[in-house]
């Protein structure tokens, strides 16, 4: 009986832990001004990423804004698009041409089991060089295999690749849409596992 009171008590004191350690499945929701993408973010392969995404949309991690200043706000909210190339990929994260977005460089989570084999991959990009992924992220609109071990897949699109397929479609100059396609909101959904 004392065993199973010991037992009890200490099983009490292990459930604040664990329920703090409760995984939840996160879901990035990309409001845009053409539709909406849904992604399924990858925290088991790459969770410093996923991690330093979900802190730039829920505005948790200071960046320049278009002045140059450092602010905390959501980050991806009303940045565009700005690079989109058709059959291959769409890319936002840029606040103004040539202006970083303030926060230090991610090392790379590359992990062979993910992928551009399909689709729909959600990436870091990055300067061509390794461990150079900070906010800038894209999305591709078809297979591409040779960038695997390149870029941190950190998602993949589960609803919604219609619309990332119609923007990589629509008028560019250079790489750059004629008439911007904004991205209003993005926002973090988290499931219980």
């Amino acid at each position: 009986m004392r065993l199973l009171a010991v037992s009890l008590v200490f099983g009490a004191l292990l459930l604040p832990a664990q329920q703090a350690k409760r995984q939840y499945d996160l879901y990035a929701h990309f409001d845009t001004s053409m539709g909406e993408i849904v992604a399924e973010l990858y925290r088991d392969t790459s969770p410093r990423t996923v991690d330093n995404f979900v802190a730039l949309v829920e505005g948790k991690k200071a960046t320049y804004n278009r002045s140059a200043d450092k602010v905390a706000r959501p980050f991806y909210n009303g940045l565009t698009f700005h690079r989109v190339i058709k059959g291959f990929m769409i890319q936002t994260g840029e606040v103004k041409p040539g202006l970083p977005c303030g926060i230090p460089d991610l090392r790379d989570e590359i992990d062979t089991s993910r992928t551009f084999a399909e689709a729909g991959a959600l990436a870091m990009a990055n300067t061509g060089k390794p461990n150079t992924a900070s906010c800038q992220i894209f999305i591709t609109v078809s297979p591409q295999k040779p960038l695997d071990g390149k870029y941190t897949v950190f998602g993949h699109v589960i609803s919604g690749q219609d619309v990332a397929n119609q923007i990589a479609e629509v008028p560019v100059k250079g790489d750059r849409p004629v008439t911007p396609v904004i991205i209003r909101k993005v926002t973090i959904e988290r499931r219980p596992k």
